[in-house]
């Protein structure tokens, strides 16, 4: 029988959640996106309102992959998302300097709606512009023993290692 695992990816509006789960999920992802109307929508057409929802198989683990919604008009999504999670992923999109506070905004929400491990996944690195994780690191303060790594959500291959890493880190306080 495998293990089960309920992880939590979150992080400000337009970081890359639906498309971090969509490159890996196993099923078709069950998306509530809809489009923008707000200001927002020079960005990007589509936004999440409730959740994406993925599953993934990895090394006879399975995943349950629950995205939130990035903008903070749908955060009483969050909590209800974060029950019964064993771990979170912090979504950044680390060409975007100014969304770093929101990210440090959403350890601090996620780490207290339950103590579980999580990490900070620095997406976009492969574009100009993307800060160095040291430097997203510092901007964001996540704690000095939290993983910051590197992450590019349309690269299969990528999400595969900080989807890994999470579950290394749960494993750990598992006891696993």
């Amino acid at each position: 029988m495998p293990n089960l695992y309920k992880v939590i990816v979150t992080g400000p509006f337009n970081s890359g959640k639906t498309a971090f789960i969509s490159t890996i999920s196993d099923i078709a992802v069950v998306t509530t996106e809809r489009k923008i109307t707000t200001e927002d929508r020079g960005i990007k057409a589509e936004t999440t309102v409730a959740m994406d929802y993925g599953r993934v198989e990895l090394d006879n683990k399975i995943l349950h992959l629950n995205g939130t919604p990035g903008q903070t008009r749908f955060d009483f999504m969050w909590e209800i998302l974060a029950h019964e999670m064993n771990g979170f992923i912090v979504l950044v999109d680390s060409t975007d300097p100014p969304s770093f506070p929101d990210a440090a905004e959403l350890i601090r929400l996620f780490s207290g709606f339950h103590d579980v491990p999580y990490l900070v996944a620095a997406n976009k690195t492969d574009l100009s512009g993307a800060v160095s994780l040291a430097n997203l690191r510092r901007r964001i303060n996540p704690g000095d023993d939290v993983t910051v790594m590197p992450c590019v959500a349309t690269q299969k291959s990528s999400v595969r290692q900080v989807l890994l890493q999470i579950i290394e880190l749960i494993d750990l306080r598992r006891g696993a």
